[in-house]
């Protein structure tokens, strides 16, 4: 449709909300990544360049509004703490690469 002509483009940017809640977009998404990969809230927002807080917040918010935890996290000790991206955290990972694969394949459609 657009394809033909040069420079016309399609992107989409999507995220879930949960009763007008933003659950997942790319952000958070990457982030579930990165605490998966470290266990790690810590070395997450290190890697993303946010600040703890921030990461902290969102990991947070992301689990009340998803109404369980996507992510666990254990409070600090002689071990230091830690967090785990849960099951259902993994899942919904999943479920979003899912859907933004399958929006970048109908923007694909649109513009050729």
């Amino acid at each position: 449709m657009l394809g033909d002509k040069p420079g016309w483009g399609l992107k989409v940017r999507v995220w879930v909300e949960r009763d007008g809640e933003k659950v997942l977009g790319p952000g958070r998404v990457e982030l579930l990544g990165h605490i998966d990969h470290h266990h790690s809230i810590s070395a997450a927002a290190k890697q993303m360049g946010m600040s703890y807080r921030r990461a902290w917040t969102l990991v947070k918010s992301m689990n009340d509004a998803a109404g369980e935890p996507l992510v666990e996290l254990t409070t600090g000790g002689t071990g230091g703490g830690g967090a785990v991206v849960t099951a259902r955290g993994r899942e919904a990972i999943a479920l979003y690469q899912k859907l933004v694969a399958k929006l970048a394949e109908a923007a694909a459609r649109f513009t050729s």
